[in-house]
């Protein structure tokens, strides 16, 4: 018998054909935000890791679709990915480079406290270590001037950490979106993490070993 636990991130990007059982069926299944993954890319959401600053958390917490969302309704936990300490710092070095961003750091962790609270969830806010390990990361990799890595990143570093026996997969990452991301580096990253065996990608030509096994 595997004693490995299965843990899925899903990002919100196309989902490896065929995936929504083996996606079902994992011990752990980690979404994003809005959850745009969820039809395709199965059903089973135990855990939303959300934006927790600026306009996707306002946009997402001033939603009644969203807090009633089948994902959201189902998870046990939020996990807030942006450590509020780290984001006030972040401001004052924005407000220089990129003043058009002055509403990027505006940090909503207590809302979703107090949204969980009310709906009997856990919160978790992802610790500013794994963040500064994913820039640390990506420094290997030329990443370029970037504001902050992507949340899907930070998912990844901190599922990583916090599992590092288990058996990771992730599917729906383009590695594609907001050009202040550092997508590039991060594939690459992504990439090492592949092929040192501490990490894979759920794709079509490995669902059916992926799903034999408890």
């Amino acid at each position: 018998m595997n004693s490995r636990h299965q843990v899925v991130i899903v990002g919100n990007g196309e989902v490896a054909a065929g995936a929504a059982a083996v996606i079902d069926a994992a011990d752990l299944v980690i979404r994003f935000n809005d959850c745009r993954s969820m039809g395709g890319g199965g059903r089973r959401t135990d855990v939303v890791a959300v934006c927790n600053t600026g306009r996707p958390a306002r946009a997402m917490l001033g939603s009644a679709e969203w807090r009633k969302s089948p994902a959201v309704a189902a998870a046990s936990e939020i996990w807030s990915v942006r450590d509020p300490d780290k984001f006030s710092e972040l401001r004052v070095s924005l407000a220089i480079s990129h003043p058009e961003l002055d509403d990027f750091c505006d940090d909503y962790t207590d809302q979703f406290t107090a949204f969980c609270q009310a709906t009997g969830k856990r919160h978790v806010v992802i610790d500013r270590a794994i963040h500064e390990g994913v820039d640390t990361a990506l420094a290997d990799y030329d990443p370029g001037s970037y504001i902050v890595p992507s949340s899907g990143m930070i998912v990844i570093a901190d599922v990583m950490s916090r599992h590092p026996d288990d058996d990771i997969a992730i599917t729906g990452f383009s590695h594609t979106g907001w050009e202040e991301h550092p997508f590039a580096a991060e594939k690459q990253l992504v990439d090492a993490y592949v092929s040192l065996g501490r990490l894979r990608r759920l794709a079509a030509t490995n669902l059916i070993s992926a799903s034999e096994g408890d």
